[in-house]
């Protein structure tokens, strides 16, 4: 068989007067591995911790801190910093401060034109080459979202959510696709992560993967392409819905 059959793949409220950026036992997923260049792993655990929620919009970010909380020099921070001011996760003042860029509603439909575009052709593609075996890791992660979701674990259940999304790509053994879409879609996946605790928004995705799954377990590439497309645009009108009333608490301060 061509295709791989084995893919793989909070926001906090305030406590104790502590935005969720301040609790550094619950900010950093894994410690550094200090046998590998430090700049990438805290790249991508800073980048993790933006996208989830962790620091929130316009707060300051402390590079001594986070250097002593990882127990590294601040050179691979700063050299982490700098590529997420790239990527518009960061924004750096002059002789000011350090801080976490707003949710910009450009970068973010942008994001998400580029992961639906993307999206609808991974399951397209991934409709013929469907097993039983690709049929049960779908599964699977449906199951662990559904789990996660009743137990509240919102940003486990946006993981779960990409490990669907990946194991689509893996269908066809499109990983390239796939880490483009990753890579990609970040600036939704801010949002996201925002709005899943909302009434019947993690619901709804649910049904929307099982229709999905559906169509992928009928091999019919022309509905997979359909069910993807409904369900990533019902995520955008959330998603809009977010970015109001970010912008709207934003004008507020």
């Amino acid at each position: 068989m061509t295709a791989q059959e084995d893919p793989r793949i909070e926001r906090s409220g305030e406590r104790s007067g502590e935005r969720p950026g301040e609790r550094s036992g619950e900010r950093w997923a894994t410690p550094p591995d200090r046998a590998r260049p430090l700049g990438p792993q805290i790249y991508v655990l800073l980048r993790r911790a933006i996208v989830r929620g962790t620091f929130e919009p316009a707060q300051v970010l402390d590079e001594r801190r986070i250097a002593a909380e990882l127990g590294v020099s601040r050179t691979p921070v700063r050299e982490a910093v700098r590529k997420l001011v790239d990527e518009h996760f960061v924004n750096v003042v002059a002789q000011s401060s350090t801080r976490i860029a707003p949710l910009d509603p450009d970068l973010v439909e942008e994001s998400r034109l580029i992961r639906r575009t993307l999206e609808l052709e991974s399951a397209a593609q991934a409709a013929p080459h469907m097993s039983a075996l690709h049929e049960r890791v779908l599964i699977d992660a449906l199951t662990r979202q559904r789990r996660c979701i009743d137990e509240g674990r919102f940003a486990d259940a946006i993981d779960a959510d990409d490990e669907f999304h990946h194991a689509i790509a893996s269908v066809s053994g499109r990983e390239r696709l796939w880490r483009t879409i990753e890579r990609e879609k970040a600036h939704v996946d801010r949002c996201r992560h925002r709005m899943l605790p909302l009434p019947g928004e993690a619901e709804s995705t649910l049904i929307h993967h099982e229709a999905i799954l559906d169509a992928l377990r009928a091999k019919d590439a022309e509905r997979a392409r359909a069910a993807m497309a409904a369900h990533l645009d019902a995520a955008w009108d959330s998603t809009r819905q977010t970015l109001g009333q970010h912008t709207q608490d934003i004008e507020q301060r």
